[in-house]
């Protein structure tokens, strides 16, 4: 939401309630018995100077909404003009007044909440019309003149205005007091506008605490001084303007942004400038290197086959076709080769643990790597059976016969064949059975069809999802059979020594098999029972499941998950949330696919049973993932959204444990090189309804409750269905969750320790924070979410480590 920065006063515009005279009014203040001894640094005059001066604290004007048609201007404010159009867009013409003579453009009074921009939240917008027009005033029909009044009373930048309009909203028989049954109200609107679940017992509870703390005269109303001293004291106290440091204010451009970043760096540290192809170089150089030297080994394979085959006796028909597919076919050979490396997860999770290895190799892009290959044999086979299928065949069967019997005489049994007979033969037969099968298996792989993408037509949609790309992508161990078979048969190659592709395949083949066979026999191995299985809104499944003995992993490990009654062949990856000192194995399954609502159901039934009668699960792992560089930094951040938390669940969990005691794996990792761990570790979690807050709740207060001495983990949780804080439609929100905290310890959403911020974070923000408080140091950064925020993150991390002496090192998890 954004504040807006229309800065008309309408002096003419009179208020509506009969409270309007206790505007300015002073009282003694009364005796806030949590509050006043947060706000006790404070100066009083610094109070009044920052609420007046700052509309933002409580605003009613929303751009936090996208207007559908794009009518919003370059920094998302709401602005008269748009306000305007948006009229113009609905209004019609009737007769309006008592000249019925007259006609005016008018608009219902249900379209009032669309013209502001609070189309998404019409019964709050319904409310505040109310207030502005006068609770009496029953006429339905809105003139542009009357809404230009109303606007700029809700954008006036004075605080007191605006304190004044919530009032009279809280205020529903306008007799300038409010009592416990007109915030329960309020409070009731406010969790129904920002899609929240409380319970009206809840509701009337949070409204008796806001009275036992302001009402000290026990009188059972408030008047308007005692609710600006009770936005006063709350809205100023560091708790809460904390918020407006790592939440995001769309109203502060880029510039305000910047601004507020060097004037924090000026204090903290000094600026530098670094040269950004330094730092693109730092932060890419593994990635450049490896894939560098892939490019170089297919453009020499390419080159010596393409010289080659140029002295042979049949470029004399096909010409420099022959040489292309020949060149061609020399990369696919090795790029056929090459793709079964990056996933072999036992062999990448056993050399990620050598430093110096994983110094120089990218491991957590394996998987982009294997996408990278597989893009290169799509090249690989246009070019092969491209150039073979248009240019080389009808050369064969349209070649001069003296020249035929001279070059290919033999291979053909002194016959010239027709091109039908050319693709009949058993090399050209087998390569296009590889063609078919492989288009098959990508297509199915692209991420799409792979999740489903409503974009697809409805019946391509019912024939895809993870299950079909699980199984299509099985089909390529026939393309290697077809690929062997395809090699022997060759009609320009008699000599076996030439025949070179199972020299090519058979280490990585032999590798990738023998991993696999070792998978399914240890999976038997590691035999485990599940402990207790866990239901959680939002479809959430947490299971804990029996430890082996042989088991050891290190935090940020993922492991492979089979549930027979559901598949027999299907494996699925799952980040660990135990830590590796927890005597359990721990994971979170969020219903996304087949798959996991077949288990979930599955386990809601066996809980559902007396005595309870868990499926057989079988686990494969650990393997490694991103999140097990945390150890190589000394600050580390987290990133999560929604069920992307998972991983660092256990990475929290393992930096509480070394901090207390030394563990097995931190011994390790100090044998081979690495550093003790983070010194200090942040979690921020993004997430979208109130009921995920939930899926975490024990792991988190177990966290809180170990880190409360050492204040070594800081937590963030975000809740992005409700408004930011100071928007009218969540301020109540936001008072009661500070007097929630500060009688409780915790926080009133997620009922932990760990406090739930309103809206979207302020990246930009949040990483000049920490580059002012870890000045000179090195970040690490792990995310695990979608693919558009990986960018903007990665973006930030490379931003600042230009512009200050801290350097950010972005990591994503990719399964």
């Amino acid at each position: 939401m954004k504040d807006c920065k229309e800065e008309l006063d309408l002096s003419s515009s009179s208020h509506s309630s009969t409270s309007n005279s206790t505007l300015g009014r002073e009282h003694g203040d009364p005796s806030f018995s949590s509050l006043s001894s947060l706000c006790s640094d404070v100066d009083d005059e610094g109070v009044r100077e920052h609420l007046e001066g700052s509309h933002r604290w409580l605003r009613f004007v929303d751009a936090g909404e996208v207007d559908p048609l794009g009518e919003v201007d370059g920094k998302g404010d709401m602005s008269w003009k748009q306000v305007e159009q948006r009229f113009d867009r609905v209004a019609f013409r009737g007769s309006y007044g008592h000249d019925d003579h007259e006609s005016f453009p008018t608009i219902d009074a249900s379209q009032f909440g669309y013209c502001i921009g609070m189309q998404q939240t019409a019964q709050f917008a319904g409310e505040l019309l109310q207030v502005l027009k006068g609770r009496k005033n029953h006429n339905n029909k809105l003139t542009k003149k009357e809404i230009y009044g109303y606007w700029h009373r809700l954008t006036n930048p004075s605080y007191s205005s605006s304190l004044q309009i919530f009032f009279d909203m809280c205020d529903k028989d306008m007799d300038g007091k409010i009592t416990k049954d007109d915030f329960k109200q309020m409070i009731m609107l406010s969790v129904t506008t920002n899609k929240l679940d409380m319970k009206q017992e809840e509701a009337e509870h949070f409204a008796s605490m806001i009275m036992l703390e302001v009402d000290t005269q026990q009188k059972g109303y408030i008047e308007f001084y005692q609710l600006n001293q009770l936005f006063r004291t709350a809205l100023t106290k560091g708790y809460l303007s904390k918020e407006q440091n790592i939440t995001e204010y769309t109203t502060t451009s880029s510039y305000d942004h910047l601004s507020i970043y060097q004037d924090n760096f000026h204090q903290e540290q000094h600026i530098i400038t670094k040269s950004l192809p330094e730092i693109l170089f730092r932060t890419y150089w593994r990635r450049a290197w490896i894939v560098t030297l892939w490019l170089i080994v297919c453009i020499t394979l390419f080159t010596w086959k393409f010289i080659q085959y140029k002295h042979r006796a049949a470029f004399q028909v096909m010409g420099y076709c022959l040489s292309t597919a020949k060149g061609a076919a020399e990369t696919l050979k090795f790029n056929m080769a090459l793709i079964l490396l990056p996933v072999c997860r036992i062999l990448v999770t056993w050399l990620r643990r050598n430093p110096r290895i994983s110094s120089v190799i990218p491991f957590n892009d394996t998987i982009n790597f294997h996408k990278l290959i597989a893009g290169g044999i799509v090249i690989g086979v246009i070019l092969h059976g491209g150039t073979h299928l248009a240019c080389d065949f009808p050369r064969i069967t349209g070649s001069n016969p003296i020249v035929f019997q001279r070059t290919f005489g033999t291979k053909f049994g002194n016959q010239q064949p027709s091109y039908f007979q050319v693709l009949c033969t058993t090399e050209v037969a087998t390569g296009i059975a590889m063609v078919i099968i492989m288009v098959i298996a990508f297509s199915l792989a692209t991420r799409m069809p792979r999740r489903q993408s409503p974009s697809l037509p409805q019946p391509i949609r019912r024939v895809t999802g993870y299950n079909t790309f699980w199984y299509s992508h099985h089909l390529l161990i026939v393309v290697y059979v077809l690929l062997i078979i395809h090699s022997m048969f060759l009609f320009l190659v008699t000599s076996f020594a030439e025949k070179t592709t199972w020299m090519y395949l058979a280490i990585p083949v032999l590798l990738y098999c023998g991993e696999r066979i070792y998978r399914s026999i240890r999976s038997e191995i590691h035999e485990v029972d599940v402990l207790q299985a866990n239901m959680y809104p939002g479809k959430v499944l947490n299971l804990k499941f029996s430890k082996p003995a042989t088991f050891t992993y290190s935090s940020g490990m993922y492991i492979f998950i089979k549930c027979p009654q559901v598949s027999p062949f299907e494996w699925h990856p799952f980040s660990l949330t135990s830590g590796p000192n927890d005597n359990h194995l721990s994971i979170h399954v969020r219903t996304l696919g087949d798959w996991s609502y077949q288990i979930h159901n599955l386990f809601h039934q066996a809980m559902m049973s007396k005595p309870f009668d868990y499926p057989k699960v079988y686990i494969d792992g650990p393997y490694g993932a991103a999140s097990q560089d945390h150890i190589k930094y000394e600050v580390v951040v987290l990133i999560g959204l929604g069920i992307g938390a998972t991983p660092f669940i256990s990475v929290l969990k393992d930096i509480g444990d070394r901090l207390h005691k030394p563990s097995n794996n931190q011994v390790h990792d100090v044998e081979i090189g690495f550093s003790k761990g983070p010194l200090k570790a942040y979690l921020y979690w993004i997430t979208r309804e109130q009921s995920s807050l939930g899926w975490f709740k024990d792991a988190m207060n177990e966290i809180s409750q170990e880190n409360q001495k050492q204040k070594v983990i800081e937590m963030h949780n975000f809740l992005t269905s409700v408004y930011q804080s100071g928007d009218a439609r969540s301020i109540l929100l936001s008072i009661i969750q500070a007097l929630y905290f500060t009688k409780s310890g915790l926080d009133v959403f997620s009922k932990t320790r760990v406090r739930t911020h309103f809206s979207r974070p302020n990246w930009f923000k949040i990483f000049s924070n920490l580059a002012c408080k870890h000045a000179g140091s090195r970040i690490g950064v792990f995310y695990c979410g979608s693919l558009k925020l990986a960018r903007e993150l990665e973006g930030l991390c490379t931003k600042f480590s230009t512009k200050t002496t801290t350097r950010f090192v972005f990591h994503k998890e990719n399964y």
